[in-house]
């Protein structure tokens, strides 16, 4: 011995020994593998490779018992060792080409297939895996050409074709968190981040996708940092450096927006907002959030269609945002649309049982028995709180405009129109002139049907334009 370690006869016993030893961990090995008790399985061949480290056939059992555990990436190292110490071995070639499928490398497995056909061309053991890559290579250009139409719902559905073929794909796994983050999936979009975090690290595409989700559901500041995270550690990353750039224009925007609203400078905030919402038409949570908010400045503005307008593009996005419905519900109501304005505030009462929404419903109902009444302050053309000297002159000027003798020579159809538009003028003067019927009309309360049936408003039109001192004598007119 020298130096401490075995030499001559000595060693060749010893090294005859340990392979001795070591073919009886790989024959336990075997039976743990048959028992599909992997992990025993796979200490017993790592065990017989410290011994033979040289051992071909050992890093292909290992490799094999890694793969019954879908560990692809260790199956793989361990079928290229046993290939790097036997060339011919056929069945490493076998594995790595089933491992490069799984992994989604669609040259690996070619090669590795090319390979066994060069060594045994009768082979068919890998005549699936052979397919299989011809199938992903087709599966890549329909995922690549959808990607770039952004049919992004396209994508996921061809990324799970190939997932089904390449189930240890980080690549595709991440193509599709980042479609699914895309699509408004961002639970969905994370995990598979994380999954994949979890492997590594140091994964930006991953990092950049947990980015993604940040942005997409309007935690802008977060997002920010994880690309930066992305770019730390792949500075060439480019889809980390385009979302970082739009995570702060957006940002910006919205502050400079608000900021704006706040200080009373609406048609400067309805500018930005209106070009902050063309930066990204995917990101939902916060072109929602944009879109109430110019939705208020519209109604500060007085321009409460376009406002209506904007709450329903939030509602498209968003059935559940409580506070566009809200304000939905008032501009209906405001523009005097108050069968909108209740059923508004009936979904906003399923979303949210409050006091306020209940009495809010209860007013819009109010307000739309009140609009289906008629309005005799607009029949008589005057406001909601005129004087009486205002009630009977526009009760004089409307009822000579419409009194039938002055459309005696009208057609048929003409004067029944005017007769209809005299006998409501004769109505309105005879409820707004009355204080107590006023006072009813006015707090919602209904007319009796009978007391509108008996009222003659040419009864009405002689008493009123009686001279004062003569009661029974009619003032004559003309037309």
């Amino acid at each position: 011995m020298e130096d401490g370690r075995c030499t001559g006869p000595l060693r060749s016993i010893t090294l005859e020994c340990y392979a001795s030893i070591a073919e009886e961990k790989k024959k336990l090995g075997n039976d743990q593998y048959k028992a599909q008790n992997y992990q025993n399985a796979l200490k017993l061949y790592t065990d017989a490779i410290s011994l033979c480290p040289d051992s071909a056939a050992y890093y292909g059992n290992r490799a094999a018992c890694y793969m019954m555990l879908l560990n692809y990436n260790s199956a793989l190292t361990d079928a290229r060792n046993a290939i790097r110490i036997d060339p011919s071995f056929e069945k490493a070639y076998v594995r790595v080409a089933k491992c490069c499928l799984a992994l989604g490398d669609i040259i690996g497995t070619e090669q590795a297939v090319k390979t066994v056909a060069e060594l045994n061309a009768q082979s068919t053991a890998v005549s699936g895996e052979q397919a299989a890559a011809q199938t992903l290579r087709q599966l890549e250009t329909t995922i690549q050409t959808n990607y770039d139409s952004k049919a992004y719902r396209n994508v996921v559905y061809y990324l799970d074709s190939a997932l089904k073929l390449a189930p240890a794909s980080i690549r595709y796994r991440l193509l599709k968190a980042e479609c699914l983050a895309y699509l408004g999936r961002c639970d969905e979009a994370l995990d598979i981040a994380v999954g994949v975090m979890k492997l590594d690290s140091n994964s930006a595409d991953a990092i950049y996708v947990r980015g993604l989700c940040l942005y997409y559901t309007d935690n802008l500041d977060k997002g920010i940092l994880h690309f930066e995270r992305a770019l730390t550690l792949d500075p060439d990353h480019y889809k980390s450096k385009q979302m970082r750039s739009k995570c702060k224009q957006l940002k910006e925007m919205k502050e400079n927006g608000n900021m704006l609203f706040k200080s009373g400078r609406y048609r400067e905030a309805h500018v930005i907002y209106t070009d902050a919402l063309k930066i990204d038409e995917h990101n939902k949570d916060i072109n929602s959030k944009l879109l109430y908010n110019r939705a208020l400045v519209n109604t500060r503005i007085s321009a409460l269609r376009e406002a209506v307008t904007d709450c329903s593009r939030v509602l498209e996005l968003n059935s559940q945002y409580l506070k566009a419905l809200l304000l939905r519900a008032r501009c209906h109501n405001d523009l005097e649309k108050y069968e909108e304005a209740v059923a508004d505030y009936e979904t906003a009462l399923n979303l949210e049982k409050t006091t306020e929404i209940k009495r809010l419903l209860r007013e819009a109902k109010f307000a739309l028995k009140k609009s289906k009444r008629k309005d005799y302050y607009k029949i008589l053309g005057i406001g909601r709180n005129p004087t009486k000297d205002e009630i009977k002159k526009a009760y004089r000027k409307k009822a000579l405009v419409h009194h039938p003798d002055r459309h005696a020579n009208s057609s048929a159809e003409e004067r029944k129109e005017e007769e209809l538009k005299f006998k409501e003028v004769g109505e309105a003067y005879a409820i707004l002139s009355d204080p107590r019927k006023k006072a009813r009309y006015d707090s919602g309360q209904d007319i009796e049907e009978q007391e509108q049936a008996e009222f003659d408003p040419n009864q009405m039109f002689r008493t009123f334009f009686q001279y004062p001192n003569e009661p029974n004598a009619s003032f004559s007119f003309e037309f």
